[in-house]
C-alpha cells in the first residue's frame, strides 16, 4: 500500500513541476547559506590553529603599559617600558622548571648584499642556548656566535637570503655585517616573536650594539610543566604584588587561542543562523504549497477514503510529497554547497586545504538534515488536515 502512495505523490509533483521546484530552490538555498558559512568558518579556525599552534604552550611578560597595549616586537624603547634583569630573574625562580626567555627586540635598517637597498626589519636579541628551544630552522644550524645571525623564511625568501649570505645591520652597516647561519621554519602568527620577517642575534650582539644590558622587551615563558594559567597567576602574584602600582602585563597564550576559537565560532554560529533564516522561509514555501496542494485535491481526497484509505495513508501520501521535495534540494544544496565553500575558502582564505575535513564533512550532514527536517515538520499539518477531511463533504466539494 505504501508504494501506491509513493507513487501518487511523485505523479503529483510531476504534475505541479514548476511549483515544486521553486520549493525545492527556497531548500537549496537554505542549505547552501548553512553549509557553506559552516565550511568557511571551520576554515577560519584551522588557518588560525595552524598558525598559532606553536605559541599554545607559552606565557608571554611584558611591561606593564598602564593600559596594556600589546606592542611586541617595538621600534622605541624607554626604560620605563622595560623589564629589568631582576624583573627576569624573578620570573625564571617562580616558573622553574618551565623556560624562561629574555628577548630584546628593535626595528632595525639593513641592507642584503652589495647595492641592495635599506631594508627595515625587526632584530631579536635572545640568549643562543635558548634559541633551539624556541625556533625550528628550515635549513643550516643554529647560531652560537656574535658574529652570526638567523633570519626567517619570509625575510629569505622577499630579500633572496640564503645560509651563508651576509646582512649589513644599520644605515650603511654602522653596526657591522652578520653572517646568516640559518633560516628559521615559517611560524605564521604568533603571541612571542614573530621572526617570519625578522633577524635573530646573540642577546650579547644585541646588548653590546644597542647598550641595553639589564634591559628586556618581553619574557617567554615555554610552559613544559604544568598548565600555562597556573604559570600566568604565579608571575602576577610574585611580580605584581602592590595593586596600584603594577610592573607587568602577562599573556596566557592558550587563554587567548581559545578566546579566539570561540569568537570565531560564535560568528560562523551567527553566519549560519542567517542562513538558517532562509531556511525558515522556504519551509514556508513548502507549507504553503502543501496546502494549496490538499485544497486542490480535496474531492480525490474524498474518493479514497470511501474506499477505504484510511487517515493514516493519506498523512503518508501528503508526507511523501514534502519528504521528496526535502531530500532533493537538501542533496542538490548540499552539493552545491561544498563548490561554493571551495570558492569561498579559495577566494578568502586564499587555501582549500581546509575543505576536506571530518569537521566540514559534519557540516555538511547537519545542514542537509536540517532542511529535510524543515520540510518534513512542514508537511505534517497539511498531511493531518487532508487526513481529517470528512469523506462526505470532500466529495461533494467543488
Amino acid at each position: 500500500m505504501n508504494a501506491i502512495f509513493w507513487e501518487i505523490s511523485k505523479r503529483n509533483i510531476r504534475l505541479h513541476m514548476l511549483r515544486s521546484s521553486l520549493a525545492m530552490l527556497g531548500i537549496v538555498i537554505g542549505v547552501v547559506a548553512i553549509v557553506s558559512m559552516g565550511i568557511l568558518g571551520n576554515g577560519m579556525v584551522m588557518l588560525v590553529s595552524d598558525s598559532l599552534s606553536s605559541v599554545g604552550d607559552s606565557v608571554i611578560v611584558m611591561p606593564y603599559a598602564g593600559g596594556g597595549g600589546m606592542g611586541m616586537g617595538g621600534g622605541g624603547r624607554t626604560a620605563d617600558l622595560m623589564l629589568t634583569e631582576q624583573n627576569f630573574q624573578q620570573i625564571k625562580r617562580v616558573v622553574a622548571p618551565n623556560l624562561a626567555v629574555p628577548v630584546h627586540s628593535t626595528s632595525e635598517r639593513m641592507n642584503v648584499g652589495v647595492n641592495s637597498d635599506d631594508i627595515i626589519a625587526t632584530v631579536y636579541g635572545l640568549p643562543p642556548d635558548d634559541v633551539p628551544d624556541m625556533l625550528q630552522l628550515e635549513a643550516g644550524s643554529y647560531n652560537n656566535q656574535d658574529s652570526g645571525c638567523l633570519v626567517g623564511t619570509t625575510f629569505a625568501k622577499d630579500h633572496n637570503v640564503k645560509v651563508g649570505s651576509r646582512i649589513s645591520i644599520g644605515s650603511d652597516g654602522q653596526y657591522g655585517t652578520l653572517r646568516v647561519t640559518g633560516i628559521i621554519e615559517e611560524r605564521g602568527m604568533s603571541f612571542d616573536i614573530s621572526t617570519d620577517s625578522a633577524v635573530v642575534v646573540t642577546d650579547k650582539w644585541f646588548e653590546n650594539t644597542y647598550d641595553v644590558n639589564g634591559q628586556y622587551d618581553e619574557v617567554v615563558v615555554k610552559v613544559t610543566n604544568g598548565d600555562t594559567a597556573t604559570v600566568k597567576t604565579t608571575i602576577e602574584k610574585q611580580l605584581n604584588r602592590n595593586i596600584k602600582e603594577k610592573t607587568v602585563t602577562v599573556i596566557d597564550s592558550k587563554a587567548t587561542l581559545e578566546t579566539i576559537y570561540e569568537t570565531f565560532g560564535t560568528i560562523t554560529t551567527f553566519v549560519s543562523a542567517i542562513g538558517g533564516i532562509s531556511m525558515i522561509v522556504a519551509g514556508v514555501s513548502i507549507f504553503n504549497i502543501m496546502m494549496m496542494s490538499v485544497n486542490e485535491r480535496v474531492k480525490e481526497i474524498g474518493i479514497m477514503r470511501s474506499i477505504g484509505t484510511r487517515k493514516r495513508g493519506v498523512m503518508t501520501m501528503f508526507i511523501y510529497e514534502a519528504g521528496i521535495i526535502g531530500v532533493c534540494g537538501s542533496i542538490a544544496g548540499g552539493v552545491l554547497a561544498v563548490l561554493a565553500g571551495y570558492g569561498i575558502s579559495a577566494l578568502m582564505l586564499q587555501t582549500t586545504e581546509y575543505l576536506v575535513t571530518v569537521s566540514n564533512a559534519i557540516t555538511i550532514f547537519q545542514g542537509v538534515a536540517f532542511g529535510i527536517v524543515v520540510c518534513l515538520a512542514c508537511g505534517i499539518y497539511p498531511a493531518w488536515k487532508a487526513a481529517n477531511l470528512n469523506p462526505i463533504d470532500a466529495i461533494r466539494h467543488e
